[in-house]
């Protein structure tokens, strides 16, 4: 099986000033939608590995998040393609929890939910511990200069972003 993990917030939708609070907020960027449909016709599972500490800080609640992922699998739906599983660290970052990106452990989730190894997992991200993540699960790291990382260079990353991590423009260069 081939698996793809991704980010959601600067990769699949834009990227929000603080949180997104409600499912009108979600908005998804150019071209993604349709870029998680060719990989689903490419034969590949797509799953979101996501920070969501809003939750931890009080910001919004499980029922909003659900609200707005269920926005999310519809218009994905609509352009013929789906999210396999979406996981999420629910914790502030002063939780000093072991989930929140960027830390390993949601990636370990996913490879035994979803019976794929992480050096068989390419991940897609628009930041530094995204990246970060990936590779200290093993996994195979790719960043797109949306959200957090627009206005770098694909020449010039900041210090931070493990060697070897792959650059593309947005999600639909790199699922191209």
């Amino acid at each position: 099986m081939k698996l793809v993990v991704l980010d959601r917030d600067g990769t699949l939708n834009q990227e929000p000033e603080e949180f997104i609070r409600s499912p009108e907020e979600w908005v998804p960027l150019p071209g993604a939608l349709e870029a998680v449909a060719r990989l689903n016709q490419g034969g590949w599972r797509v799953v979101l590995a996501t920070n969501q500490s809003g939750l931890g800080r009080g910001l919004f609640d499980m029922a909003t998040l659900n609200a707005v992922h269920a926005r999310m699998h519809k218009l994905l739906a609509g352009a013929g393609g789906r999210v396999d599983g979406v996981f999420f660290c629910p914790h502030a970052p002063e939780d000093g929890c072991e989930c929140r990106k960027p830390g390993p452990a949601l990636f370990h989730q996913i490879a035994r939910r979803m019976g794929v190894p992480p050096h068989h997992t390419v991940a897609i991200g628009d930041s530094v511990r995204d990246a970060q993540a990936a590779v200290a699960a093993g996994c195979e790291p790719h960043l797109v200069l949306t959200g957090q990382s627009s206005g770098l260079s694909p020449e010039a990353l900041p210090p931070g972003f493990p060697p070897g991590t792959r650059v593309h423009t947005d999600l639909a260069a790199a699922v191209d």
